[in-house]
């Protein structure tokens, strides 16, 4: 076959990026990097295995990672094909019984699988858990409150099967991470009296890497990152910063919550959260092997 110049100078090109990648490779070496998967790369065939490649690619080069996964669109999908309405208090959906066994069918068995099944098909050697298996997530119910507009009265609102992570047991995952598995991780809890409860994917992703003291947890989400006034990405923060733009309105709406799971994470002892862009190819990669990363880099 005759190699023409075009194609060797890709050659070159990715001969030159594996070798300006060494410096990070040596960095990260051994760390436990927590990546949340959700989105719509989550829905797209050729996005999912795209994604599995670069996880077994990160466990090739000597990282341990952990995968948490969420899947609202999923389960709203099933809902709707087994006629469960949902009932909805100040836009939060309330999980009852019924909706709770659906949202557990649903995370720790279809979406999980087929995660699994991904980094499987690329090399890997995965291995998919809920929070339930051997008390790996143990919640309380989730408490949030609504205020009165005209009274001006705030009130606790029940959620149903809603949990927020107390324990998260981290022997667990680093019993398959010794075994040289990868941990696909569904975010289903379970209570103190066995309870099953739904987490939401980020908070649960935040616990799971406080509890193991990560290097980085990777948010992977449907904007590129935190933006300032002007809609420019921020490529770091503080927890400082974070709490100054929040105050002043830069930081709002679905935002809120992810920065608010990264310093969780960062009080609990992750090093560095980043919050991106999942749908950008290699966007795992491009953030710890590059130097220009991807996203916004939450730091203490």
């Amino acid at each position: 076959m005759e190699v023409s110049r075009a194609m060797k100078r890709d050659w070159i090109a990715t001969a030159r990026t594996l070798s300006e990648a060494l410096p990070y490779l040596q960095r990260h070496a051994g760390a436990t990097v927590v990546v949340k998967f959700g989105g719509h790369a989550m829905g797209d065939s050729e996005a999912m295995a795209g994604f599995a490649r670069d996880i077994v690619l990160m466990k090739q080069c000597g990282l341990h990672p952990v995968v948490v996964h969420g899947g609202g669109p999923q389960i709203n999908e099933m809902l709707a094909k087994l006629g469960i309405v949902s009932e909805f208090v100040d836009g939060r959906r309330v999980t009852d019984e019924k909706t709770v066994e659906v949202v557990e069918m649903v995370l720790a068995g279809l979406i999980n699988k087929r995660i699994v099944q991904a980094l499987n098909a690329q090399g890997g050697r995965a291995v998919g858990l809920s929070g339930k298996d051997a008390d790996l997530i143990v919640c309380e119910k989730a408490l949030t409150w609504s205020r009165d507009p005209e009274s001006n009265i705030e009130k606790v609102l029940d959620l149903g099967f809603v949990g927020e992570p107390v324990e998260v047991n981290p022997d667990v995952l680093r019993m398959f991470i010794k075994g040289d598995f990868i941990p696909v991780v569904a975010p289903v809890g379970v209570g103190r009296d066995g309870e099953t409860y739904n987490i939401n994917g980020d908070t649960a992703a935040g616990a799971v890497a406080g509890a193991m003291k990560a290097e980085r947890l990777l948010l992977l989400t449907d904007v590129s990152g935190v933006k300032n006034a002007e809609g420019e990405v921020l490529t770091r923060l503080t927890a400082e910063d974070v709490d100054r733009l929040r105050a002043s309105g830069v930081i709002h709406g679905g935002m809120i919550p992810k920065v608010e799971t990264a310093l969780d994470a960062i009080r609990a002892g992750v090093k560095a959260v980043v919050i991106m862009d999942g749908r950008q190819p290699h966007a795992c990669l491009l953030e710890l092997f590059t130097e220009h990363g991807a996203g916004t880099m939450i730091l203490p």
